[in-house]
């Protein structure tokens, strides 16, 4: 599995207008296991993105999707910065396969 966590920020007072663009290209994305995106309770411009996916290659072809991109660009002229980016690799977790992805027989 591949996974990222990354910090977004956005323009001054814009943070729900970036998380509604965001929400569009998350539907339809073959390999993606889970992609959250939360709110920063510390910094209101802050919001926080998860993502767990089958494998690398899955993400990257993500990028090309064209739900992802028109996103994207909705997203762009909202984002003021990016801060940590964290690349990871999950090891199990609920939600990541019938057994939570922790090789448990059914």
């Amino acid at each position: 599995m591949y996974g990222l966590i990354g910090k977004m920020m956005a323009a001054t007072g814009k943070r729900d207008e970036l998380l509604e663009a965001l929400r569009e290209g998350i539907t339809g994305m073959p390999g993606c296991l889970a992609y959250v995106v939360a709110e920063d309770e510390g910094d209101p411009d802050a919001i926080w993105i998860t993502e767990v996916w089958v494998d690398e290659a899955s993400h990257r072809a993500s990028l090309q999707l064209e739900g992802v991109r028109r996103a994207i660009e909705r997203a762009r002229p909202l984002i003021a910065g990016f801060g940590e980016r964290f690349v990871t690799r999950p090891a199990f977790g609920v939600g990541l396969g019938s057994d939570g992805g922790m090789g448990l027989p059914n």
